[in-house]
């Protein structure tokens, strides 16, 4: 087996006249830990998917995967045949086959081929999960699934995958946005173990401080080009940031942060769900509110409740008027001045099939009817200010959102609700998949609209970014509110000790996910 893993020279994409990777190159050492990053629609997951054999690359691209030469187009599985294992930003999991089927779909193991072991392999997938700290059933439909348990089980499937290998690649666009602190930690600590283990491993984030966390090495695209590679030990932040960019980014968060002194517009008591318990909540005018907490506590939940898009049970005040948790639907919730920015943004958030203006205008399309007739000129002439406005690219509201990047789906998905005027906007991680200017910018319009007077709920597990944009921040354990943080108290430190304080991940119980790798 070479040293080198992956290597890739010359490698090109075009759609139609417009290239997306221009004589792009990369390597990967055996026992190494490679981030590629770069802005939304730099080219990343292009390359990804031309080694998975989704996208077949411009004539001239020449990729070798542990020792052997890839021909494109190539064949069904043919990468994954090799030793290579996936994690897609789409994560590639089928949401009408359960969670056993979709393992299913990473092959068989070669002594099934006379007949399939089933007891077995599912006692292999369970074992896999639970060396994760995941507790699912195995024959529940993949789309009942949460988002955190969803990402789990394309991390799980993929790594379980190279078990048995004297080597492999192990390929993760974009693994952790769906994931709290303490998923995270442990899939790093599975990465460690994988790359001591002389398995290579590429990684895509746009989370800086994961790089200096996990990476040996790092290269950057900008604008389909490699623009710098280098050792993660040789970088700072601001040059990284600046090659990422292409300018320097000289303030990240908003500058000011001026305490939040209105009247209450929103407050809710014995709020209940699958997991919050008797959650009492209130927020003022144009109050910024951060909520948080590990896996499984609960906090991922309260903006669906609040909505009425989970059932639950309590109740909540909105600009002093009532209602019932139990009965309340979005649509009513929308009435009522509350608008949600959920964190999937193609399954709960938007359409992938639809257009861009589609998606934006949906909560608001009843306003632009005069005598029954849809005003399609102003629609358009709306969503384009939006577009502008929000720094969407390309600004183009007639594309399909699903061709968009990350980073602008999420854009125009902030846009989308903010056109609703809410009196209260809640948001599950925001600023999830998106890169560096991208989060300045949304956090730029999140400032702009609590001088306004919107108040927003954040539920997220980005420590950094509540501690800078939130007045306070609350934290669950088990469902219940157990900390909260203002003033000089509220640090990122100060959040992950309190989310970590008397809590127990199960991670140093569990068995090694990689046992039987190498």
């Amino acid at each position: 087996m070479p040293e080198q893993l992956l290597t890739a020279r010359g490698v090109g994409k075009t759609y139609g006249v417009r290239p997306v990777l221009q004589d792009f190159s990369l390597d990967l050492g055996r026992g190494e830990i490679h981030a590629l990053l770069g802005q939304n629609g730099s080219g990343k997951s292009t390359f990804i998917k031309i080694v998975a054999g989704y996208v077949e690359p411009d004539d001239g691209t020449q990729i070798s995967a542990l020792g052997t030469d890839l021909r494109f187009p190539l064949r069904g599985r043919e990468a994954q045949g090799l030793g290579v294992a996936f994690v897609h930003q789409d994560l590639g999991l089928l949401g009408s086959e359960t969670v056993f089927e979709n393992f299913l779909l990473s092959g068989f193991d070669p002594s099934d081929r006379v007949r399939i072991n089933w007891s077995r392999r599912r006692s292999e997938v369970r074992e896999s999960l639970e060396s994760f700290g995941v507790d699912i059933d195995l024959d529940r439909p993949v789309s009942e699934a949460s988002d955190m348990e969803r990402a789990m089980i394309a991390i799980v499937r993929a790594i379980a995958s190279l078990r048995g290998r004297d080597a492999g690649i192990l390929i993760l666009d974009e693994p952790t946005p769906y994931l709290p602190r303490d998923g995270i930690d442990r899939l790093f600590a599975v990465m460690r173990e994988a790359s001591a283990a002389g398995f290579g491993i590429l990684f895509v984030t746009h989370r800086l401080d994961e790089v200096w966390a996990v990476a040996d090495r790092v290269s950057v695209l900008r604008d389909g080009k490699l623009v710098a590679n280098s050792a993660v030990a040789d970088l700072d932040e601001r040059t990284l940031v600046q090659q990422i960019l292409g300018f320097s980014l000289d303030q990240y968060y908003p500058e000011q942060r001026p305490a939040a002194t209105g009247a209450p517009v929103l407050h809710a008591t014995g709020v209940s769900g699958n997991q919050v318990r008797d959650l009492d909540l209130t927020v003022g005018s144009g109050e910024i509110v951060g909520i948080t907490g590990l896996l499984g506590m609960g906090w991922e939940e309260v903006p669906y409740l609040l909505f009425g898009a989970t059932s639950g049970s309590g109740s909540i005040e909105l600009a002093g008027k009532p209602y019932d948790i139990g009965h309340l639907s979005p649509a009513e919730a929308i009435r009522g001045g509350l608008a949600l920015l959920p964190g999937d943004r193609l399954g709960r958030s938007g359409i992938g099939a639809a257009t861009v203006l589609e998606n934006v205008t949906l909560p608001t399309l009843g306003g632009l009817y005069t005598r029954g007739l849809l005003r399609l000129g102003k629609e358009l002439e709306e969503v384009k200010a939006a577009l502008e406005e929000f720094g969407v690219v390309p600004p183009d509201p007639h594309a399909r959102f699903a061709s968009l990047s990350g980073g602008n789906q999420q854009k125009a998905l902030l846009a989308k609700w903010f056109r609703t005027n809410p009196t209260v906007y809640l948001m599950h991680e925001p600023t999830q998949g998106v890169d560096v200017g991208a989060r300045k910018q949304i956090f730029e319009r999140i400032a702009e609209a609590r001088a306004r007077g919107t108040s927003i709920l954040i539920a997220s597990s980005e420590y950094e970014d509540l501690a800078h944009v939130c007045d306070r921040v609350l934290v669950l354990r088990d469902g219940r509110v157990v900390s909260e943080l203002h003033g000089d108290g509220l640090t990122p430190e100060r959040i992950s000790e309190q989310c970590f304080a008397r809590a127990s991940t199960g991670a140093e119980s569990a068995g090694s996910p990689i046992e039987g790798v190498g």
